[in-house]
């Protein structure tokens, strides 16, 4: 058999990643603010690119502004303008020599000066190691020992407890350990009761040495029943003290006001404020679907650039080719914003379409949905659907949801159609509401209840949702 090489036409079909399509892509999965931050780094980077003003004249108002002759050479006369003043015969003259002689300082103010937009300023949060360096600076302390709490200052963590050992500090400082407990215990009695201590146990005592109480019962339940106090096991307790539950529960609703985290009310958490990508608002009998451009720049091609190649004016090679590039990057730019936009409201429509229920009356009619179903419904792939609900957020009659939220697993029932697994959490979080708080309901009663109205669900799915949920087990929801 001879072997050679021969050339042959295959006709075949492929998809081409082309920077374009990455492109698109990449702004399908952008937040709103990845997409703005985005938009305004292209602006920066592309000169043919440029935001258009809202008030901004068209083409045909820039050509007629252009046309408009000089007011210079038009012959125009100005009314000569008097300012006629009459001074009352009443104005008291003493008041006025006393408020405008005064002997302080004037301040006059030019045209050109910037004043500030005392609008924006805001106070800025004083943070607990402030809080505590000032009330160091009042202690009357020395040089050596101001250092030292300077040191221990800097070693808290947010809660307020001392993160490092005396044995540290004493080394870094190069003093005696006595010195540092000593300067500790000084510290230990700033605001806000019980920092810098370094354990639980630690700041519970103090804080009840601070407020002056003197019960035994709290002291010892403090040093050495956290753990029980924790379980909700009382009688435990109440066996190990030798006293009666009521004198436990006594203690405990005193323990249970005292704070955890002494330096909890410092912290400089900022809370992170969700701006909705879709306004979905009933309408009559049914919903409307608003897109929310607030924000968002409205792009346009440069129109001096867009001139200067239409109109062939003297440019070299390269620039021309340049310019080409840049608007060619700038149009498929905006294009692609125009698209994003178009698949959310897309893919809202058909969420709408599949979960009516919820929008009327709420997360108890939430229908089991997958990507699958969107992506048939709209003819689009399923991972463009989870590009595109990734990060965007919906602001609906019945609250503020990420668009993810409408995919949810289902669960089956008995004798009916199945069930949403959001649904479950949200009954599950109804019974956990308004149970005994004595006798709380745990994942095995949980799951017979679910099971007596049609939902089958197993007790370790109940477990799984509840801690989904954020809710502590029934042994420590026991209120004592």
């Amino acid at each position: 058999m001879e072997l050679g090489l021969q050339q042959s036409l295959i006709l075949t079909q492929q998809l081409v990643m082309t920077p374009q399509l990455q492109q698109a892509i990449k702004l399908l999965q952008l937040s709103r603010l990845e997409l703005a931050e985005m938009i305004q780094q292209e602006m920066e980077q592309n000169p043919a690119l440029e935001e258009s003003g809202i008030d901004e004249p068209s083409d045909k108002n820039i050509t007629a502004l252009e046309n408009k002759p000089d007011p210079s050479e038009e012959e125009t006369r100005i009314k000569e303008i008097t300012i006629e003043e009459k001074i009352r015969p009443d104005t008291n003259w003493e008041n006025y020599i006393n408020e405008y002689n005064s002997t302080g300082r004037v301040y006059t103010e030019s045209e050109n000066t910037e004043t500030p937009n005392y609008e924006a300023f805001t106070s800025e949060k004083k943070t607990l190691k402030d809080h505590l360096q000032w009330q160091l600076g009042l202690s009357g302390l020395n040089e050596t020992q101001e250092k030292i709490g300077i040191m221990m200052i800097g070693n808290l963590n947010r809660d307020g407890y001392l993160c490092s050992e005396v044995e540290e500090i004493a080394q870094a400082c190069d003093v005696d350990i006595d010195l540092v407990e000593d300067v500790l215990s000084i510290l230990q009695t700033f605001d806000p009761p019980g920092v810098c201590a370094r354990n639980l146990c630690e700041t519970l005592l103090i804080q009840v040495q601070l407020l002056g109480i003197d019960n035994p019962i709290i002291t010892e339940i403090i040093k050495n029943h956290l753990k029980n106090l924790e379980n909700r096991n009382s009688k435990k307790i109440a066996k190990a003290l030798k006293i009666s539950t009521d004198d436990v529960r006594a203690a405990v609703n005193i323990i249970q006001y005292l704070e955890p985290k002494p330096g909890r009310k410092f912290s400089a958490d900022e809370p992170a404020y969700i701006t909705p990508d879709i306004y979905v608002y009933k309408e009559g009998n049914g919903f409307k679907i608003v897109m929310n451009d607030d924000g968002l720049p409205k792009l346009k091609i440069n129109r001096f650039y867009k001139d200067a190649i239409a109109n062939g004016r003297k440019i070299s090679r390269d620039t021309k080719n340049y310019l080409n590039e840049k608007m060619q990057s700038a149009s498929w730019l905006i294009k692609s914003i125009h698209q994003r936009q178009k698949t959310i409201y897309l893919v809202m429509e058909s969420i709408l379409k599949f979960q009516k229920q919820f929008f009327e009356h709420g997360i108890a009619h939430l229908r089991p949905l997958i990507l699958k179903d969107i992506a048939e419904d709209i003819e689009m792939h399923e991972s463009t659907i989870s590009r595109v609900t990734t990060n965007k957020y919906a602001y609906t009659p019945q609250g503020l949801f990420e668009l993810k939220y409408f995919f949810n697993s289902s669960i089956e029932r008995i004798g009916g159609e199945s069930m949403a697994s959001e649904s479950v959490k949200d009954k599950i979080r109804m019974l956990i509401e308004n149970e005994d708080h004595e006798n709380p309901l745990s994942d095995e009663k949980l799951s017979n209840i679910l099971r007596d109205v049609n939902i089958q669900i197993a007790r370790r799915t109940v477990a799984k949702y509840r801690k989904v949920l954020n809710i502590l087990p029934s042994n420590k929801r026991k209120q004592l």
